[in-house]
């Protein structure tokens, strides 16, 4: 599922991150990684940008950048590290 898709409130785990360019580098140096948790916060009325929460860091994703990362929804118990 890409992230874009995900409601407020929800938390997934990243998957994987696609093709952003320096963007990705960016966004991988600021904890944007592969396992982590991730959780949107909100999403702007015409629903770009969003608000996400990874840890304790909020950012804000374009709806374009957010499709290209895959993440999977998680339940308490799905997550690997176990984390919330």
């Amino acid at each position: 599922m890409k992230l874009s898709l995900l409601h407020p409130k929800e938390k997934a785990f990243i998957k994987s991150i696609g093709d952003l360019g320096e963007l990705k580098t960016r966004l991988m140096e600021m904890g944007v990684l592969c396992g982590e948790v991730v959780q949107v916060v909100r999403i702007a009325p015409l629903g770009d940008p969003m608000e996400i929460r990874i840890g304790s860091d909020h950012l804000a994703l374009r709806k374009e950048e957010a499709d290209k990362i895959e993440v999977e929804v998680i339940s308490q118990s799905s997550h690997p590290k176990g984390l919330f």
